[in-house]
């Protein structure tokens, strides 16, 4: 598949940023979604008190630390099934979501056991009782969810790859509308409620409730889909559940990557946590703040990501070398207009945006200038974010991991530490540091797409399965046939 060709132009570019767009559009709204679930439990659990929400978001950042491995990994399915949609393989692409489906079963298993101990070492790591059990409570509530959590991530590869994303956006609202519900209902009891709705039997559970709710709506979401998805017949695919382990090697060898770059950038966040809380609590407070602006924002760049795959996937699926480069630098561009929007939005209005969040005069105090730094590297996150995604749709995934070792260990993480530690800039000095990295990563996968997708690039289906990366690379230089 060669990425030569004749020149685009402006109507294509056009015809592809919208398409790129339309896709992108609904998986954010997904992605958003699971994202907004957590955020509901610390809201409404914030009303219980303080212990309660301390619980809630210690043990949020416990389980989306281990998730995001289980999700990454599970990820490489994404650029199969799309490719096999692109090769004209809808039959082919069914099996891989059947695939995907007993994959998630492995890591959901693998997944349990450490976060079923990880409340075992909270009150050893010095946390209070109070909020250590509370927060222990949370967890496990939250693993009977892991299955269809993940079960749910699989069909979504499939629906977005198949072009049913309206499915994802009414699974992703109705969920959160019966997750808040569920939240109130469990965390304060039915004792509260009217009688006329006879629920004054439900005991009031605190932190545990919120994390029962969340369970409950992810089963709730992987229903929404898989009503749709058994109406939705493919000829050729029966027996498609038994799946095949070739494929589930080459996903895995795709997905591993990926679940690790994540825990990277999920953990150099979770460290400048750790430093901004040694710095005291209206600098932890603001850098928590600007965790949230900044991660809803990036949803948008994932949702990119996420269309980039798909698009790219399809182009290399059809051999199609010259369409998988249009698809990955219009990506590109959509995802930058999008955070030159939000960067915009932050450089313009910081005290706004955080006096929307705190009345704390301390936290707004450092957050404002915080967010300034925020909206410097809104592009460099974007670009990032989509790169990876991009890159994932034509089956490179290791090159991100390494990418993002390098840029937030060797660069970023330095600097931050120079910055915030030694020069004193407190939080603000960190948040350079993390900058500095987002832009290094940044840079190397839009260069690293554009060396890529400059020569032929050969399907996941028709890749090596030897695992030395000299043999996939040579391959992948060869004419596609």
């Amino acid at each position: 598949m060669s990425g030569r060709g004749r020149a685009i132009g402006a109507s294509e570019l056009g015809r592809e940023l919208w398409e790129t767009a339309r896709l992108a559009a609904p998986i954010a709204v997904a992605q958003a979604g699971w994202a907004l679930m957590g955020v509901v439990d610390a809201a409404v659990v914030g009303r219980a008190g303080a212990v309660p929400l301390a619980s809630v978001g210690l043990a949020n950042a416990v389980f989306t630390t281990v998730f995001c491995v289980g999700m990454g990994t599970l990820l490489g399915v994404d650029p199969l099934i799309s490719q096999a949609f692109g090769a004209g393989d809808p039959a082919r692409a069914r099996r891989l979501l059947w695939m995907g489906n007993w994959l998630a079963l492995g890591i959901s298993a693998a997944l349990a056991v450490p976060l079923a101990l990880t409340p075992l070492l909270l009150r050893p790591a010095g946390i209070s009782a109070e909020v250590a059990d509370g927060a222990s409570s949370y967890i496990w509530w939250r693993l009977p969810g892991l299955v269809p959590a993940l079960w749910f991530l699989s069909a979504r590869c499939y629906f977005q790859a198949a072009k049913l994303t309206r499915w994802l956006v009414v699974a992703a609202l109705s969920a959160n509308v019966l997750n808040a519900l569920a939240d109130i209902l469990l965390v304060f009891g039915g004792a509260g409620l009217p009688a006329w709705l006879h629920l004054g039997w439900v005991p009031a559970m605190g932190a545990g409730g919120a994390a029962i709710a969340t369970s409950l709506c992810s089963g709730f979401q992987l229903l929404v889909v898989a009503i749709p998805l058994r109406r939705h017949r493919v000829p050729g695919s029966e027996g498609a559940w038994r799946g095949s382990p070739g494929d589930v090697r080459t996903a895995l060898r795709v997905g591993a990557p990926v679940g690790l770059h994540m825990l990277a950038e999920v953990a150099v966040f979770a460290l400048a946590a750790v430093l901004a809380a040694r710095l005291g609590a209206s600098q932890a407070a603001a850098h928590q703040l600007c965790i949230a602006f900044s991660s809803f924002s990036f949803t948008v760049a994932v949702g990119v990501g996420s269309a980039g795959s798909v698009r790219v996937g399809w182009a290399v699926g059809a051999g199609d070398g010259r369409r998988a480069r249009l698809a990955g630098f219009t990506a590109f561009l959509a995802g930058t207009a999008f955070m030159s929007c939000s960067a915009a939005a932050f450089l313009l209005f910081p005290r706004a945006l955080a006096s929307a969040m705190t009345s704390d005069a301390s936290v707004l105090a450092v957050a404002a200038p915080l967010l300034m730094v925020v909206a410097a590297f809104q592009v460099s996150d974007g670009l990032q974010g989509v790169g990876a995604g991009v890159l994932r749709g034509a089956g490179d995934s290791r090159f991100t991991f390494i990418a993002n070792l390098a840029g937030h260990y060797l660069v970023g993480l330095p600097i931050a530490l120079w910055l915030g530690v030694r020069r004193g800039l407190g939080v603000v000095g960190l948040w350079w540091g993390l900058a500095t990295g987002l832009t290094a990563v940044a840079a190397s996968l839009v260069a690293r797409f554009a060396w890529l997708s400059s020569r032929p690039i050969r399907p996941l289906a028709q890749a090596p399965e030897s695992g030395d990366p000299a043999a996939e690379l040579a391959a992948a230089a060869e004419p596609a046939k």
